[in-house]
């Protein structure tokens, strides 16, 4: 399974238990949230990896890029579109 996948998962997961959502939230206190976040995540049985998660935001980025007249100097500003985490938290904040 990749890792959007299951990101997904545990978002639903996190989406329909609360504490779970809470434990999630603490992360963002860690001195390293990325790895809290990966840490919890696999130990509640969700196979997420910081540099796999990474990777793929740098992938998910690139394609932006190219996609938006090539990525030259006329391509829109696209902050935080590349950082899972972030749009991760922000969707279990809702």
């Amino acid at each position: 399974m990749n890792v959007l996948d299951e990101l997904e998962r545990f978002q639903e997961a996190a989406l329909k238990d609360k504490s779970l959502r809470e434990e999630i939230r603490n992360t963002k206190a860690a001195v390293e949230p990325l790895s809290a976040f990966c840490r919890l995540a696999r130990e509640k049985g969700f196979e997420i990896y910081e540099m796999d998660l990474v990777y793929a935001g740098e992938e998910a980025y690139a394609g932006m890029r190219r996609a938006t007249n090539g990525g030259g100097e006329n391509s829109p500003m696209l902050e935080n579109e590349d950082d899972y985490y972030s749009l991760f938290m922000a969707a279990i904040e809702e």
